[in-house]
């Protein structure tokens, strides 16, 4: 074998170490990311997630922009929205148990939430990374940042409450 980099193992000390970042991180989440540049075409990444983090409930229009997630450690609720907002479905992922990961088409409103601390994923997608846009938010979904959104992520935490 003959390349310029050596390959990374995904292993405990990472997963840690991405852990600690993300819980210094105001947002509490932080990418580990496999691919050189935002520009590349296939996006693979560590995420790791902290309770309390708020990801604005999204939805990519870009038919190739489908998005995998599998965890690799913790547990992860992941929420699916019709377009008025109303719940649709909810999942909890973890790496032991009943399911790890999902595959989500483009197109489909969703938002994920960490459910224990520690909690990281392996994410795949196409590049280039491109910031969301107006079309792409939910607009029935509390702003990051503001009042609403601690009191919209508890109603969605509620959802997982029973695991």
């Amino acid at each position: 074998m003959k390349t310029s980099e050596a390959p990374v193992l995904i292993d405990r000390a990472l997963l840690d170490a991405v852990s600690d970042a993300a819980r210094s991180n105001p947002r509490l989440r932080k990418n580990h990311n496999f691919h050189a540049t935002d520009a590349a075409v296939a996006h693979r990444l560590l995420n790791a997630i902290e309770p309390g983090s708020y990801l604005l409930p999204h939805r990519h229009l870009d038919a190739n922009k489908g998005e995998t997630m599998i965890v690799v450690r913790g547990r992860l609720g992941v929420v699916f929205f019709d377009d008025f907002g109303a719940v649709a479905q909810s999942v909890e992922l973890r790496p032991q148990g009943g399911v790890c990961g999902v595959d989500i088409p483009h197109g489909v409103y969703h938002t994920v939430l960490a459910l224990t601390a520690g909690t990281v994923m392996l994410e795949a997608k196409a590049g280039p990374y491109l910031p969301l846009d107006e079309a792409e938010r939910a607009p029935w979904a509390a702003a990051e940042g503001s009042a609403a959104a601690a009191v919209y992520m508890r109603s969605l935490r509620e959802l997982f409450s029973k695991s």
